[in-house]
């Protein structure tokens, strides 16, 4: 690539990103088009440099979509994409601290934004409420740590920021139709994918 060509730098809000393979995808598809430079990339987001007469956001648009993300233009469908991510990072990649840090607080600080109106763009935009989308991500997480059998049950609910095995039990039996004792023991597989968690 030649950067002498390249004349717009850009931010690039995106769909489905949920995983440290994702980052590489979207990195490796856009810079296989020699007409990108990536300059960085998290969850969620790429920023890029591109020369605007040679590709066009449509066509970026189109590479991502053959590998399963999608563009965010419009602001709403942004912020939520990012309050998904958030939620993601902390619940699944947040160092064991999420029983520390209350979910509203990690949002509020991290997106800027009250949680009341993060709640509520999430709302507007997804027609579910944050809290249950908040629930759904906790209850892969827990899913994904009964199949490693690395902790015992009192430790995965404390680690998830429930107050007792009881709670977290009665609320993964509402989630999923199974009992943790079920899931564990029958060796249930019905984790999902978190870019279809809504």
């Amino acid at each position: 690539m030649q950067n002498n060509f390249i004349t717009t730098q850009a931010v690039l809000a995106i769909k489905n990103m949920v995983g440290n393979s994702c980052i590489k995808v979207v990195r490796e598809e856009l810079q296989r088009t020699g007409f990108v430079e990536v300059l960085a990339v998290k969850l969620g987001e790429a920023e890029i440099k591109y020369d605007a007469q040679v590709i066009s956001m449509d066509i970026i648009d189109t590479i991502l979509q053959r590998n399963g993300f999608e563009l965010l233009r419009d602001n709403s469908a942004r912020l939520v994409e990012q309050i998904k991510t958030a939620v993601i990072e902390h619940i699944f990649y947040g160092s064991n601290t999420n029983s520390l840090i209350r979910n509203s607080d990690y949002l509020s600080e991290h997106l800027a934004h009250p949680y009341p109106y993060l709640s509520k763009v999430f709302s507007d935009k997804t027609g579910n409420t944050l809290e249950k989308f908040i629930i759904l991500i906790k209850i892969e997480k827990i899913k994904e740590l009964i199949t490693y059998g690395e902790l015992s049950l009192s430790e995965i609910a404390y680690l998830m920021g429930y107050s007792s095995v009881q709670y977290l039990s009665n609320q993964f039996k509402q989630i999923t139709g199974y009992t943790v004792s079920d899931y564990k023991s029958k060796g249930i597989k019905d984790r999902k994918p978190l870019s279809s968690v809504e």
